[in-house]
């Protein structure tokens, strides 16, 4: 589905209007990407606890210290983060190669 850049532009201006949002203006663009990177900072850091949490859980529930409904709980919610985590990346991979494609 090819999407002119007009059409790109006018569909972005429709969603800001219909939200109430001003676009980010130039002298803005360091604060958006400091916020930007910052909440892939943490969101990176909370992935990361929740598999460190469920390997805690894993290898309690081995040594008999766990209840096991607590480690089904913390393995799940591991695995969860960790096909996010995955989805995430595919997507950011295609969106990479879909504007590779693109023709200049």
């Amino acid at each position: 589905m090819a999407v002119s850049y007009s059409e790109a532009l006018a569909a972005y201006k429709r969603v800001a209007e219909q939200a109430k949002v001003q676009p980010p203006k130039a002298e803005g663009t360091q604060a958006i990407t400091s916020d930007f990177a910052q909440m892939l900072r943490s969101a990176g850091e909370d992935a990361i606890q929740d598999v460190k949490g469920g390997e805690r859980m894993s290898l309690a529930a081995a040594a008999g210290k766990a209840d096991i409904n607590d480690v089904v709980m913390a393995m799940s919610q591991a695995e969860r983060t960790l096909q996010t985590v995955v989805t995430l990346r595919d997507k950011a991979v295609q969106a990479y190669q879909q504007i590779m494609r693109m023709p200049i």
